[in-house]
Order: structure tokens, then C-alpha cells, then sequence
């Protein structure tokens, strides 16, 4: 595969001001869709698997399509694991070919949190792949697993601090009031906060659940130092939207090409308009 380290890309960002979207696959449509988009746009691009996700579409063939789709790219492509819950899934990742990975130990406490990403942390950087984590606590649903609003925590500026500092983290996911899934209203974004934490660890910080928040709230978190925002919910959204819209005019269609290639073009111009106001577009 014709992959680099997700830090290469991030880092570029961090330095220039501007986001890159972590745009996960679901199945090959996905894949196409979101690389076709990027390539024709000229921007680098991280794709990305939960464990949900790589588990049912399999390794193997996570793999594969993914060598398939980069190794006559023009663009930086890392691949990258979204909230890996284990060391031991992060490493099964990095030994397959994940450029990438994400350690989320945000459900820990501090402590345990700092350890268990830094045995990840030293592992992979031993490997030269990248390392997220997060720290706060997002609501919402991420792989069936749920968070109660009430439970969310946001990121402390001083704790992330001391993070960074003894993780030796590529990138640091933060909470500043998004969460994963649907949301029921808009949600409401800690701009100062995010301010605050990007002034004291100056290193790409990362935005998850930005499916459904709105496109003025992403650009200014963006001017304010996030590097790289979160998508998945918003493409499965496209996609299944115009598979029930093609359902709706014609029952009879039974060929998955007839709904799965339109689906396919639904993700693909949903992912044009992210990169362009994230401001990825020609920065491959």
C-alpha cells in the first residue's frame, strides 16, 4: 500500500492552519467514494475503520480494497484505526498495515489513561506509525456503545497538557460539546476552550462527532486550531438517503449496482464539500 504516517499530514496542517477530514469506510462504496473525492479535490486524506467496522468488513479485505484504491494515488493517504479499545487490537492493526492508529482510553481515569496509550504510543512509534487519543469524554453513540449526555466530560486544558507530555501523542482528540451520532439540536462548541488548549500543546488537535455540526461551527473551530474533524454519520446519512430515495421511485430495482452507485456519487459529493471547508483542497 502506498500509505504514510497519519503525523506527516497532520503536521503539515497544524503549520498551515487548516483540517483534514478523518473519513471512515463502511464498505467499498464508501471507500470509492471518499478517495474519488479527495483525489479530485488534491487532498491528502485519512482514511479510517472503527473496530466495528474492520471487524465486518473483515481485515483482509479492509486491506486489500485500500491497497486497491492508493497504489496509483497522487495523494498522501494514512489509514488509520478509530477508537481502538485495546493495545491488542491496535497492535493487530499496525501488524496488518494501519499507518495509524487511535488508542481511545477516554472511559479511564487519567492515569490509567496516560499508561495504557503510552505502551501504544511506544509500540507504534517504534514501527513509525502515528498514535491519537482522546481525553474528555464525548456523548453520544460510537459502534453501538453509548454515552449519556450527562456523562460527557470536556477536555481540562491543564490535563491535556500533562497528556501530551508524558503519551508522546501525534494527535490529541479533545471535548468541546460535540458528540458521536445524531444529534437532537445543535450542539453547542467551547470555542475558548478549544483556544485554551490549543495555545499550551501547539500540536494537531483533533474534533470527533462533527456529523450534524453545523458548517460555520466546523470552520471556526478549524481557525482556531483543530487539524483534523471526524466524519461518518453524515456519509451514512448520503448514502442510505439516496438508496431509499431510488427505493421510493422505482420498488422494482433489485440490482445493488442501480442503488449502490448512486449511494457511491452521494458520499463522493458529501465528501467535496467537507474537504472544501475544512480547507484540505489542493494542500495533497
Amino acid at each position: 500500500m502506498n500509505l504514510v504516517p497519519m503525523a506527516e499530514i497532520l503536521n503539515k496542517a497544524h503549520k498551515e492552519n487548516y483540517a483534514v477530514g478523518g473519513f471512515n469506510i463502511n464498505n467499498m462504496e464508501f471507500l470509492q467514494g471518499i478517495i474519488w473525492a479527495a483525489e479530485e479535490m488534491d487532498s491528502p486524506l485519512i482514511l479510517q475503520t472503527s473496530e466495528g467496522a474492520a471487524k465486518y468488513i473483515g481485515m483482509d479485505y479492509v486491506i486489500g480494497m485500500v491497497d486497491a484504491a492508493t497504489k496509483n494515488t497522487h495523494i498522501p493517504v494514512a489509514l488509520h484505526l478509530d477508537h481502538g479499545g485495546s493495545f491488542e487490537f491496535c497492535m493487530k492493526c499496525i501488524r496488518n498495515g494501519y499507518s495509524s492508529v487511535m488508542f481511545d482510553g477516554s472511559h479511564y481515569q487519567l492515569e490509567e489513561n496516560i499508561k495504557l496509550t503510552k505502551e501504544v504510543v511506544k509500540a507504534a512509534h517504534a514501527v513509525g506509525v502515528s498514535v491519537e487519543a482522546e481525553l474528555g469524554k464525548l456523548g453520544g453513540t460510537e459502534d453501538n456503545v453509548s454515552v449519556e449526555a450527562k456523562d460527557a466530560t470536556f477536555t481540562d486544558p491543564e490535563e491535556a497538557v500533562r497528556f501530551v507530555e508524558e503519551t508522546g501523542v501525534d494527535a490529541l482528540a479533545i471535548a468541546i460539546g460535540t458528540a458521536h451520532g445524531v444529534y437532537s439540536g445543535d450542539p453547542e462548541l467551547d470555542f475558548e476552550r478549544l483556544k485554551t488548549i490549543k495555545g499550551k500543546i501547539d500540536m494537531p488537535v483533533v474534533l470527533h462527532g462533527a456529523s450534524g455540526v453545523p458548517e460555520a461551527d466546523v470552520k471556526k473551530a478549524v481557525s482556531l486550531g483543530i487539524n483534523k474533524v471526524n466524519v461518518n454519520t453524515d456519509f451514512q446519512q448520503a448514502f442510505t438517503g439516496k438508496i431509499r430515495e431510488i427505493f421510493v421511485e422505482d420498488s422494482g430495482v433489485y440490482d445493488p449496482r442501480k442503488y449502490c452507485g448512486p449511494g457511491r456519487e452521494a458520499i463522493k459529493d458529501k465528501v467535496i464539500e467537507k474537504i472544501t471547508f475544512l480547507g484540505s483542497n489542493g494542500k495533497a
